[in-house]
C-alpha cells in the first residue's frame, strides 16, 4: 500500500505544479501584455496632451475680441443706474487684464511642455525606462 500512497502524493504533486507554471505563464502572459499597454501610452499620451492644450489655448484667443482701455468706457451704457455702471466697469477691467496676462500664460504652458518632453527624454531608471525598437 505505500507505494500506491507515495505514487499518489506524486501525482497530486504534479499536477499541483502543472498548475502553477500554467497560472505563472499566464501571469507573464498578463504582464507582458500590460507593459505594452503602458509603452503605447507613454508613447502616444504626451503628443496628444501637447496638441489638445495647443488647441484649446489657440481656439480660445482667437475668441477673444481686441479690447483697449478706451473703447470699453465708450461702450458703456449710460441709461443704466451707478450701481449696474459700476459692476460692469470692474467686470470690464477684469477681462481686459485676464486678455492681457493671456500671452504670459501661453509662455509658460509651453515652456511646461517643453519641461515634459525634456523629461521624457531624460535618463530614467531601467524600470521606468521605454524599450528600445530596433
Amino acid at each position: 500500500m505505500a507505494p500506491e500512497i507515495s505514487k499518489t502524493r506524486e501525482a497530486v504533486r504534479s499536477s499541483e505544479d502543472q498548475d502553477s507554471d500554467s497560472e505563472l505563464e499566464k501571469l507573464e502572459y498578463e504582464l507582458k501584455k500590460m507593459s505594452q499597454k503602458i509603452l503605447e501610452c507613454r508613447e502616444t499620451l504626451p503628443d496628444q496632451l501637447k496638441s489638445t492644450l495647443i488647441s484649446v489655448l489657440d481656439e480660445q484667443r482667437s475668441f477673444l475680441p481686441q479690447i483697449s482701455p478706451g473703447t470699453l468706457e465708450q461702450n458703456m451704457p449710460s441709461e443704466e443706474d451707478p450701481e449696474t455702471a459700476e459692476k460692469l466697469k470692474l467686470l470690464n477691467e477684469k477681462i481686459s487684464s485676464n486678455y492681457s496676462a493671456a500671452p504670459v500664460v501661453l509662455k509658460r504652458m509651453k515652456d511646461c511642455i517643453a519641461k515634459f518632453e525634456k523629461l521624457d527624454s531624460a535618463n530614467m531608471h531601467p524600470g521606468v525606462k521605454r524599450k528600445e525598437i530596433g
